[in-house]
């Protein structure tokens, strides 16, 4: 067996029906920022460490394979604040807010297509260091 080497799960695509308003969302709601706009069908995105690629969906996005992507905060309390912002922003919570077993605490809310979003404290992850601010690092284009 080879000695894994890579950064670990550092990029997903999702299928979307309006890219725009995705675009929107994961901008203005999660502060992901512009990387990459090649043409008015596809996106990406980055928060400095990772890439989220949205796509224009040729047809149905409802009940692909995804059952939920997730996002990590270094500290327990950010997880209630970000349940508040969401609520805020109007999207829709899935799962309430709740501490597992293991020390973790996470919610559940949905993006604009329907994808399930968990945003989550895990205490094994919290130590590990944010990406670069990807304000100050990436430029619309």
């Amino acid at each position: 067996m080879t000695e894994q080497n890579w950064l670990g799960l550092r990029h997903l695509a999702l299928n979307v029906v309006d890219v725009e308003t995705s675009c929107t969302f994961y901008v203005d709601l999660l502060g992901f920022q512009v990387e990459w706009k090649p043409d008015p069908d596809n996106v990406y995105l980055t928060t400095g460490q990772d890439n989220l690629a949205l796509h224009k969906a040729s047809g149905d996005v409802s009940g692909g394979a995804l059952d939920h992507l997730g996002f990590v905060v270094s500290e327990i309390d950010e997880v209630d604040t970000w349940r508040d912002r969401i609520r805020e922003y109007g999207a829709s919570i899935v799962k309430e807010v709740r501490t597992h077993r293991d020390g973790a605490r996470s919610f559940y809310f949905s993006d604009p297509d329907g994808n399930v979003i968990q945003l989550m404290y895990h205490p094994p992850l919290a130590h590990l260091a944010a990406g670069p601010d990807p304000r100050t690092t990436f430029k619309d284009s």
